[in-house]
């Protein structure tokens, strides 16, 4: 028997089942596919925080799709609109629901609202290994613009990873700094989202993080966002000029993360970064996959995406 499903933006009062169908939906892949039971590691609603940091970015931009027998909540995703783009979300489908057309459902619905609204491009980053997603994806018309190794770096209680050079530019960033992150995104990768730099430089929910690397001739060569709480810790977005100023960044970026682990998400093509890396002791856990609907201008530099703010 087919489904009845009903879409509808998420409201406050569907966060705990939210919370739930993320963890859900994750531990339960990635069980399947052999790693284990507890992919997120902490309790099912601190997944919650992708609700409230996504409802606090772009309040109403999410749509969930629901049994409509049961109400149960079979799936959704969060979107977010910015200047010239569209961002497409951390897509969940609860196990329960698989195959039943929900997850198409939901991309026809944020596209919908990528054409309506006249936006040059829709992006994600998406697992490459997850064959469902990526024909999603590619049958809705994203196409892969760009590789990117997952890995995850054990941070040292005392902070002891080697230095590298250019750390003495690399401070926090404030307020002030939201007009120059938006002119070097836009400059190096064609979009900007000021909206997301000044929500972490405010961080109103004590887990964002964000710092500039500052030339002292040009002005900001750079920046890097991360996250850190239960539910993830992550380093990105970051934008920059070059992989030096990135990898100054990123050094900096992991003196948060003393005595635990942190995930990177680096372009394969980045060779320096990847090598730095794997001299502090990284290792390779996924692959993943930016895919553009729309308009892809040319890029520079480097770009490091995130899920928490979302990427561009």
């Amino acid at each position: 028997m087919t489904t009845e499903i009903h879409l509808r933006p998420l409201q406050d009062a569907d966060r705990a089942e939210y919370a739930d169908l993320v963890y859900s939906a994750f531990n339960h892949w990635y069980w399947r596919h052999g790693w284990g039971r507890d992919y997120f590691g902490c309790h099912p609603q601190e997944a919650g925080v992708f609700y409230d940091i996504y409802n606090d970015l772009t309040p109403g931009c999410s749509v969930a799709a629901f049994d409509g027998r049961t109400g149960r909540m079979m799936g959704a995703c969060f979107y977010h609109p910015r200047e010239h783009h569209v961002s497409l979300g951390i897509m969940s489908v609860h196990p329960n629901y698989g195959g039943q057309g929900v997850g198409r459902r939901l991309v026809s619905h944020i596209l919908d609202f990528t054409r309506e609204r006249g936006y040059r491009s829709c992006r994600l980053v998406s697992s490459a290994i997850n064959m469902d997603s990526l024909s999603l994806y590619n049958r809705a018309g994203f196409i892969p613009r760009a590789v990117y190794h997952d890995m995850v770096v054990a941070v040292p209680a005392q902070g002891a990873l080697a230095g590298v050079p250019g750390e003495e530019h690399v401070r926090d960033a404030r307020l002030e700094d939201v007009a120059a992150m938006g002119e070097i995104e836009m400059e190096l990768s064609g979009i900007r989202r000021e909206i997301d730099y000044r929500y972490a430089c405010l961080d109103p929910r004590d887990a964002l993080h964000a710092s500039v690397y500052e030339n002292d001739r040009r002005g900001i060569d750079g920046f890097m966002i991360s996250v850190k709480h239960p539910a993830l810790q992550m380093l990105g977005p970051c934008v920059a000029r070059s992989e030096a100023v990135a990898l100054a960044l990123v050094r900096r970026e992991l003196n948060r993360f003393r005595g635990t682990s942190a995930l990177l998400v680096v372009p394969m093509d980045k060779r320096r970064m990847v090598e730095q890396l794997y001299a502090w002791g990284a290792r390779n856990v996924e692959t993943h996959l930016k895919e553009v609907w729309g308009e892809y201008p040319d890029e520079s530099g480097v770009s490091m995406p995130s899920f928490l703010p979302e990427t561009g």
